[in-house]
Protein backbone atom coordinates (compact mmCIF):
# COMPACT_ATOMS: atom_id res chain seq x y z
CA UNK A 1 0.00 0.00 0.00
CA UNK A 2 2.94 2.31 0.63
CA UNK A 3 4.00 1.64 -2.95
CA UNK A 4 0.58 2.72 -4.27
CA UNK A 5 0.59 5.96 -2.28
CA UNK A 6 4.11 6.81 -3.43
CA UNK A 7 3.15 5.96 -7.03
CA UNK A 8 0.13 8.30 -6.94
CA UNK A 9 2.39 11.09 -5.68
CA UNK A 10 4.91 10.38 -8.42
CA UNK A 11 2.17 10.38 -11.10
CA UNK A 12 0.86 13.73 -9.79
CA UNK A 13 4.36 15.28 -9.90
CA UNK A 14 4.89 13.92 -13.42
CA UNK A 15 1.60 15.42 -14.61
CA UNK A 16 2.36 18.76 -12.93
CA UNK A 17 5.74 18.96 -14.64
CA UNK A 18 4.51 17.80 -18.03
CA UNK A 19 3.69 20.27 -20.75
CA UNK A 20 1.72 20.03 -23.95
CA UNK A 21 -0.95 17.63 -22.74
CA UNK A 22 -4.16 18.07 -24.72
CA UNK A 23 -6.48 17.69 -21.70
CA UNK A 24 -4.63 18.34 -18.41
CA UNK A 25 -7.92 18.76 -16.50
CA UNK A 26 -8.95 15.25 -17.46
CA UNK A 27 -5.47 14.13 -16.41
CA UNK A 28 -6.05 15.52 -12.93
CA UNK A 29 -9.39 13.73 -12.82
CA UNK A 30 -7.57 10.49 -13.59
CA UNK A 31 -5.10 11.25 -10.78
CA UNK A 32 -8.08 11.84 -8.48
CA UNK A 33 -9.56 8.46 -9.42
CA UNK A 34 -6.19 6.85 -8.73
CA UNK A 35 -6.01 8.51 -5.31
CA UNK A 36 -9.54 7.47 -4.40
CA UNK A 37 -8.97 3.91 -5.55
CA UNK A 38 -5.73 3.76 -3.57
CA UNK A 39 -7.66 4.72 -0.44
CA UNK A 40 -10.39 2.19 -1.28
CA UNK A 41 -7.89 -0.65 -1.74
CA UNK A 42 -6.10 0.32 1.47
CA UNK A 43 -9.35 -0.32 3.31
CA UNK A 44 -10.53 -3.24 1.15
CA UNK A 45 -7.32 -5.28 1.39
CA UNK A 46 -7.16 -4.73 5.14
CA UNK A 47 -10.67 -6.18 5.58
CA UNK A 48 -10.74 -8.93 2.95
CA UNK A 49 -8.53 -9.91 0.05
CA UNK A 50 -10.79 -11.81 -2.32
CA UNK A 51 -10.54 -12.40 -6.04
CA UNK A 52 -13.42 -10.01 -6.77
CA UNK A 53 -11.55 -7.07 -5.31
CA UNK A 54 -8.38 -8.09 -7.15
CA UNK A 55 -10.20 -8.30 -10.49
CA UNK A 56 -11.80 -4.88 -9.95
CA UNK A 57 -8.35 -3.56 -9.05
CA UNK A 58 -7.00 -4.68 -12.43
CA UNK A 59 -9.98 -3.22 -14.31
CA UNK A 60 -9.76 0.19 -12.58
CA UNK A 61 -6.01 0.36 -13.20
CA UNK A 62 -6.50 -0.64 -16.83
CA UNK A 63 -9.15 2.05 -17.26
CA UNK A 64 -6.85 4.75 -15.89
CA UNK A 65 -4.04 3.47 -18.10
CA UNK A 66 -6.14 3.45 -21.26
CA UNK A 67 -7.24 7.03 -20.55
CA UNK A 68 -3.67 8.23 -21.19
CA UNK A 69 -4.01 8.70 -25.00
CA UNK A 70 -7.10 10.89 -24.45
CA UNK A 71 -5.26 13.00 -21.84
CA UNK A 72 -1.88 13.23 -23.55
CA UNK A 73 -2.84 13.08 -27.19
CA UNK A 74 -2.63 10.27 -29.74
CA UNK A 75 1.09 10.66 -30.40
CA UNK A 76 2.29 10.51 -26.78
CA UNK A 77 2.22 6.72 -26.53
CA UNK A 78 4.06 5.91 -29.76
CA UNK A 79 6.60 8.62 -28.87
CA UNK A 80 7.47 6.73 -25.66
CA UNK A 81 5.99 9.28 -23.22
CA UNK A 82 5.15 7.77 -19.84
CA UNK A 83 1.39 7.25 -19.36
CA UNK A 84 -0.56 9.24 -16.76
CA UNK A 85 -0.60 6.29 -14.36
CA UNK A 86 3.21 6.07 -14.36
CA UNK A 87 4.43 3.37 -11.94
CA UNK A 88 0.99 3.09 -10.26
CA UNK A 89 0.09 0.47 -12.84
CA UNK A 90 2.18 -2.12 -10.94
CA UNK A 91 -0.11 -2.04 -7.88
CA UNK A 92 -2.51 -4.81 -8.98
CA UNK A 93 0.40 -6.94 -10.14
CA UNK A 94 1.93 -6.84 -6.66
CA UNK A 95 -1.48 -7.48 -5.06
CA UNK A 96 -2.11 -10.57 -7.20
CA UNK A 97 1.42 -11.83 -6.56
CA UNK A 98 1.02 -11.53 -2.79
CA UNK A 99 -2.44 -13.10 -2.84
CA UNK A 100 -1.94 -16.07 -5.19
CA UNK A 101 1.78 -16.42 -5.92
CA UNK A 102 4.08 -15.75 -8.80
CA UNK A 103 1.95 -17.29 -11.55
CA UNK A 104 -0.96 -15.00 -10.73
CA UNK A 105 1.42 -12.05 -10.54
CA UNK A 106 2.82 -12.85 -13.98
CA UNK A 107 -0.68 -13.16 -15.49
CA UNK A 108 -1.71 -9.78 -14.05
CA UNK A 109 1.51 -8.25 -15.37
CA UNK A 110 0.89 -9.63 -18.86
CA UNK A 111 -2.70 -8.30 -18.92
CA UNK A 112 -1.67 -4.79 -17.88
CA UNK A 113 1.35 -4.86 -20.18
CA UNK A 114 -0.90 -5.64 -23.16
CA UNK A 115 -3.09 -2.68 -22.19
CA UNK A 116 0.01 -0.50 -21.95
CA UNK A 117 1.23 -1.58 -25.38
CA UNK A 118 -2.25 -0.98 -26.82
CA UNK A 119 -2.48 2.56 -25.47
CA UNK A 120 0.93 3.27 -27.00
CA UNK A 121 -0.51 2.40 -30.40
CA UNK A 122 1.41 -0.86 -30.80
CA UNK A 123 -1.36 -2.89 -32.35
CA UNK A 124 1.01 -4.97 -34.45
CA UNK A 125 4.07 -6.98 -33.58
CA UNK A 126 7.14 -4.76 -33.64
CA UNK A 127 10.53 -6.23 -32.75
CA UNK A 128 12.00 -2.78 -32.24
CA UNK A 129 9.53 -1.65 -29.59
CA UNK A 130 11.21 -1.08 -26.22
CA UNK A 131 9.66 -3.57 -23.83
CA UNK A 132 11.58 -2.61 -20.71
CA UNK A 133 8.44 -1.69 -18.79
CA UNK A 134 6.75 -4.97 -19.71
CA UNK A 135 9.76 -7.02 -18.67
CA UNK A 136 10.09 -5.18 -15.36
CA UNK A 137 6.38 -5.60 -14.63
CA UNK A 138 6.54 -9.35 -15.26
CA UNK A 139 9.69 -9.71 -13.18
CA UNK A 140 8.05 -7.79 -10.35
CA UNK A 141 5.05 -10.14 -10.37
CA UNK A 142 7.28 -13.23 -10.42
CA UNK A 143 9.73 -12.12 -7.75
CA UNK A 144 7.19 -10.64 -5.34
CA UNK A 145 4.91 -13.68 -5.73
CA UNK A 146 7.78 -16.05 -5.01
CA UNK A 147 8.97 -14.07 -1.98
CA UNK A 148 5.40 -13.78 -0.65
CA UNK A 149 4.90 -17.54 -0.88
CA UNK A 150 8.22 -18.20 0.86
CA UNK A 151 7.25 -15.75 3.60
CA UNK A 152 3.90 -17.49 4.10
CA UNK A 153 5.57 -20.88 4.34
CA UNK A 154 8.12 -19.54 6.82
CA UNK A 155 5.32 -18.13 8.99
CA UNK A 156 3.48 -21.47 8.90
CA UNK A 157 6.62 -23.36 9.92
CA UNK A 158 7.30 -20.90 12.73
CA UNK A 159 3.72 -21.24 13.99
CA UNK A 160 3.97 -25.03 13.91
CA UNK A 161 7.28 -24.89 15.77
CA UNK A 162 5.79 -22.68 18.48
CA UNK A 163 2.75 -24.97 18.83
CA UNK A 164 4.89 -28.09 18.97
CA UNK A 165 7.23 -26.56 21.54
CA UNK A 166 4.31 -25.62 23.79
CA UNK A 167 2.72 -29.06 23.36
CA UNK A 168 6.05 -30.77 24.06
CA UNK A 169 6.50 -28.86 27.31
CA UNK A 170 2.99 -29.80 28.40
CA UNK A 171 3.51 -33.44 27.41
CA UNK A 172 6.78 -33.58 29.35
CA UNK A 173 5.03 -32.18 32.42
CA UNK A 174 2.26 -34.77 32.16
CA UNK A 175 4.78 -37.54 31.47
CA UNK A 176 6.60 -36.82 34.73
CA UNK A 177 3.37 -37.04 36.68
CA UNK A 178 2.23 -40.20 34.88
CA UNK A 179 5.61 -41.87 35.36
CA UNK A 180 5.60 -41.15 39.08
CA UNK A 181 2.09 -42.55 39.57
CA UNK A 182 0.18 -44.51 36.92
CA UNK A 183 3.11 -46.22 35.18
CA UNK A 184 4.63 -47.31 38.47
CA UNK A 185 1.34 -48.91 39.55
CA UNK A 186 0.84 -50.67 36.22
CA UNK A 187 4.40 -52.00 36.30
CA UNK A 188 3.86 -53.35 39.82
CA UNK A 189 0.56 -55.02 38.83
CA UNK A 190 2.24 -56.59 35.82
CA UNK A 191 5.15 -57.92 37.85
CA UNK A 192 3.01 -59.27 40.71
CA UNK A 193 0.49 -60.82 38.35
CA UNK A 194 3.19 -62.78 36.52
CA UNK A 195 4.60 -63.92 39.86
CA UNK A 196 1.21 -65.18 41.13
CA UNK A 197 0.21 -66.90 37.89
CA UNK A 198 -3.26 -68.10 36.96
CA UNK A 199 -5.89 -65.42 36.45
CA UNK A 200 -3.58 -62.90 38.08
CA UNK A 201 -1.08 -63.52 35.27
CA UNK A 202 -3.74 -62.51 32.72
CA UNK A 203 -4.41 -59.33 34.68
CA UNK A 204 -0.69 -58.69 34.78
CA UNK A 205 -0.46 -59.13 31.02
CA UNK A 206 -3.30 -56.66 30.45
CA UNK A 207 -1.68 -54.20 32.84
CA UNK A 208 1.56 -54.55 30.90
CA UNK A 209 -0.19 -53.79 27.61
CA UNK A 210 -1.79 -50.69 29.09
CA UNK A 211 1.56 -49.63 30.47
CA UNK A 212 3.17 -49.89 27.03
CA UNK A 213 0.24 -48.10 25.37
CA UNK A 214 0.44 -45.28 27.91
CA UNK A 215 4.18 -44.94 27.46
CA UNK A 216 3.71 -44.79 23.68
CA UNK A 217 1.01 -42.13 24.05
CA UNK A 218 3.30 -40.03 26.24
CA UNK A 219 6.14 -40.35 23.75
CA UNK A 220 3.93 -39.53 20.75
CA UNK A 221 4.51 -36.19 19.05
CA UNK A 222 1.68 -33.66 19.34
CA UNK A 223 -0.60 -33.10 16.36
CA UNK A 224 -0.26 -29.82 14.49
CA UNK A 225 -3.40 -27.73 14.30
CA UNK A 226 -2.21 -26.19 11.03
CA UNK A 227 -2.48 -29.62 9.37
CA UNK A 228 -6.01 -30.00 10.71
CA UNK A 229 -6.94 -26.55 9.40
CA UNK A 230 -6.04 -27.75 5.89
CA UNK A 231 -7.99 -31.00 6.27
CA UNK A 232 -4.91 -33.18 6.82
CA UNK A 233 -4.12 -35.58 9.65
CA UNK A 234 -0.86 -37.11 10.82
CA UNK A 235 -0.86 -40.89 10.52
CA UNK A 236 1.94 -41.29 13.09
CA UNK A 237 -0.08 -40.83 16.32
CA UNK A 238 -2.87 -43.04 14.91
CA UNK A 239 -0.39 -45.88 14.40
CA UNK A 240 1.34 -45.41 17.74
CA UNK A 241 -1.92 -46.17 19.53
CA UNK A 242 -1.42 -49.80 18.55
CA UNK A 243 1.87 -50.02 20.45
CA UNK A 244 1.87 -52.53 23.30
CA UNK A 245 4.02 -55.17 24.92
CA UNK A 246 3.36 -57.44 21.93
CA UNK A 247 3.32 -54.79 19.17
CA UNK A 248 6.28 -52.55 18.33
CA UNK A 249 5.48 -49.45 16.26
CA UNK A 250 8.27 -47.69 14.37
CA UNK A 251 7.50 -44.38 12.63
CA UNK A 252 9.60 -41.54 11.21
CA UNK A 253 10.22 -38.36 13.17
CA UNK A 254 8.43 -36.30 10.51
CA UNK A 255 4.63 -36.36 10.06
CA UNK A 256 2.97 -38.72 7.59
CA UNK A 257 0.19 -36.51 6.23
CA UNK A 258 -2.98 -37.83 4.65
CA UNK A 259 -6.46 -36.44 4.32
CA UNK A 260 -8.18 -36.81 7.67
CA UNK A 261 -10.53 -39.54 6.47
CA UNK A 262 -7.77 -41.36 4.61
CA UNK A 263 -5.51 -41.43 7.67
CA UNK A 264 -8.29 -42.99 9.75
CA UNK A 265 -9.04 -45.63 7.10
CA UNK A 266 -5.38 -46.62 6.71
CA UNK A 267 -4.96 -46.83 10.50
CA UNK A 268 -8.10 -48.99 10.66
CA UNK A 269 -6.62 -51.33 8.02
CA UNK A 270 -3.49 -51.66 10.14
CA UNK A 271 -5.67 -52.39 13.17
CA UNK A 272 -7.49 -55.11 11.22
CA UNK A 273 -4.15 -56.71 10.32
CA UNK A 274 -3.13 -56.70 14.00
CA UNK A 275 -6.52 -58.16 14.96
CA UNK A 276 -5.79 -61.09 12.65
CA UNK A 277 -2.51 -61.65 14.48
CA UNK A 278 -4.27 -61.71 17.85
CA UNK A 279 -7.05 -64.03 16.65
CA UNK A 280 -5.06 -66.52 14.57
CA UNK A 281 -1.70 -66.60 16.36
CA UNK A 282 -0.48 -67.70 19.78
CA UNK A 283 -0.54 -65.29 22.72
CA UNK A 284 3.25 -64.89 22.69
CA UNK A 285 3.31 -63.86 19.02
CA UNK A 286 4.98 -60.50 18.47
CA UNK A 287 4.12 -58.00 15.75
CA UNK A 288 5.91 -55.01 14.29
CA UNK A 289 4.47 -51.99 12.48
CA UNK A 290 6.79 -49.95 10.25
CA UNK A 291 5.70 -46.73 8.53
CA UNK A 292 7.61 -44.60 6.04
CA UNK A 293 7.11 -42.15 3.18
CA UNK A 294 9.04 -42.41 -0.07
CA UNK A 295 8.23 -39.52 -2.37
CA UNK A 296 4.49 -39.45 -2.90
CA UNK A 297 3.75 -42.86 -1.35
CA UNK A 298 3.17 -43.75 2.30
CA UNK A 299 3.89 -47.38 3.11
CA UNK A 300 2.88 -49.18 6.31
CA UNK A 301 4.15 -52.72 6.88
CA UNK A 302 2.75 -55.09 9.51
CA UNK A 303 4.92 -58.13 10.31
CA UNK A 304 4.51 -60.95 12.81
CA UNK A 305 6.45 -64.03 13.87
CA UNK A 306 3.39 -66.29 13.90
CA UNK A 307 2.82 -69.57 12.04
CA UNK A 308 2.12 -67.84 8.71
CA UNK A 309 -0.80 -68.25 6.32
CA UNK A 310 -1.09 -71.48 4.33
CA UNK A 311 -1.16 -71.10 0.58
CA UNK A 312 -4.66 -70.40 -0.74
CA UNK A 313 -6.09 -69.75 2.73
CA UNK A 314 -7.13 -66.13 1.96
CA UNK A 315 -8.86 -67.11 -1.29
CA UNK A 316 -10.77 -69.93 0.43
CA UNK A 317 -11.84 -67.62 3.27
CA UNK A 318 -13.23 -65.09 0.79
CA UNK A 319 -15.03 -67.81 -1.15
CA UNK A 320 -16.61 -69.05 2.09
CA UNK A 321 -17.93 -65.57 2.82
CA UNK A 322 -15.41 -64.66 5.52
CA UNK A 323 -14.50 -61.19 4.26
CA UNK A 324 -12.44 -59.86 7.15
CA UNK A 325 -9.23 -59.48 5.15
CA UNK A 326 -10.98 -58.66 1.87
CA UNK A 327 -13.07 -55.84 3.31
CA UNK A 328 -11.22 -54.62 6.41
CA UNK A 329 -7.80 -54.49 4.76
CA UNK A 330 -7.91 -54.88 0.98
CA UNK A 331 -11.18 -52.95 0.61
CA UNK A 332 -10.03 -50.00 2.69
CA UNK A 333 -6.71 -49.67 0.88
CA UNK A 334 -8.36 -50.00 -2.54
CA UNK A 335 -10.75 -47.13 -1.74
CA UNK A 336 -7.70 -45.00 -0.88
CA UNK A 337 -6.22 -45.73 -4.30
CA UNK A 338 -3.46 -47.87 -2.82
CA UNK A 339 -2.31 -51.47 -2.90
CA UNK A 340 -2.02 -54.23 -0.31
CA UNK A 341 0.44 -57.10 -0.59
CA UNK A 342 0.50 -60.23 1.61
CA UNK A 343 3.70 -62.24 1.98
CA UNK A 344 3.61 -65.32 4.18
CA UNK A 345 5.80 -68.36 4.64
CA UNK A 346 4.44 -71.16 6.84
CA UNK A 347 6.33 -71.20 10.11
CA UNK A 348 8.02 -67.85 9.44
CA UNK A 349 5.23 -65.33 9.98
CA UNK A 350 3.29 -62.96 7.75
CA UNK A 351 4.00 -59.54 6.25
CA UNK A 352 1.26 -57.17 5.09
CA UNK A 353 2.44 -54.16 3.08
CA UNK A 354 -0.05 -51.31 2.63
CA UNK A 355 0.92 -48.51 0.22
CA UNK A 356 -1.23 -45.45 -0.47
CA UNK A 357 -0.55 -42.21 -2.39
CA UNK A 358 0.08 -39.17 -0.20
CA UNK A 359 -1.81 -36.05 -1.37
CA UNK A 360 0.24 -32.87 -1.68
CA UNK A 361 -0.60 -29.95 0.56
CA UNK A 362 -1.78 -26.85 -1.30
CA UNK A 363 0.96 -24.68 0.15
CA UNK A 364 3.83 -27.09 -0.28
CA UNK A 365 4.87 -26.24 -3.84
CA UNK A 366 5.57 -22.62 -4.59
CA UNK A 367 2.90 -21.29 -6.84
Amino acid sequence: MVYRIASVGYAALALAGAGGYQRPVVGWLVIGVMALWTAATAFGYSVARGRTLLVIDVLVTMGCLLASPYVQGPTAGPDGIMPVTATWVAGPVLAWAVYAGRRAGIVAAVVLSMADLWQRGLRGFDLFVPLNGTVLLILAGAVVGHVARLTTQAEERLQRAVEMEAATRERDRLARGIHDSVLQVLAMVRRRGLELGGEAAELGRLAGEQEEALREMVRAAPASSSYEDEGFADLVPLLRRYGSAAVTVSTPATPLLLRAGQAGELAAAVGAALDNVRVHCAEDTRAWVFAEQDGGTITVTVRDDGPGIPAGRLARAEAEGRLGVAQSILGRVAVLGGTARFTSVPGQGTEVELAVPAPARSGSPAA
